[in-house]
């Protein structure tokens, strides 16, 4: 799974996820795409989960990028634990998402087919997405 090797702080603030994203919104690096509509935290277990999915349906072919990285880290106090004593652990890594923001690329395929796997790689996500194609400027 994706978890960054070093981090300038352990434990971070919770945030809130306003605007749309202003980066990585457009699709840069292949021909097919699969857009952020909502906003939400896509934690690694689940990109992984997408790939993996995306990587069966294409059997291999075509070339993919993963647009996103877990770079925020998530804590958890143990279960049946009293309040107080300070912050939970480091449990998981998580990606915080806008709208626009693209999330995998594929080129080497065909249109249908990169549409079938990125659908199917959107079944994984806990946020709403469409398939978008690149456009020529």
């Amino acid at each position: 799974m994706l978890a960054p090797k070093r981090v300038k702080y352990r434990k971070w603030h919770i945030g809130r996820l306003k605007g749309k994203d202003e980066v990585a919104n457009k699709v840069s690096f292949g021909e097919f795409g699969l857009m952020a509509i909502t906003s939400g935290r896509i934690t690694a277990r689940q990109i992984e989960a997408a790939r993996v999915s995306i990587n069966r349906r294409v059997k291999r072919g075509g070339k993919l990028w993963i647009r996103i990285f877990p770079h925020t880290p998530v804590t958890k106090k143990p279960a049946e634990t009293r309040m107080g004593k300070g912050k939970g652990n480091p449990e998981f890594w998580v990606s915080e998402v806008r709208p626009g923001r693209v999330l995998f690329e594929m080129s080497g395929i065909d249109e249908a087919s990169a549409k079938k796997a990125l659908t199917l790689a959107s079944y994984k996500l806990p946020i709403h997405t469409e398939f978008v194609k690149r456009t020529l400027i």
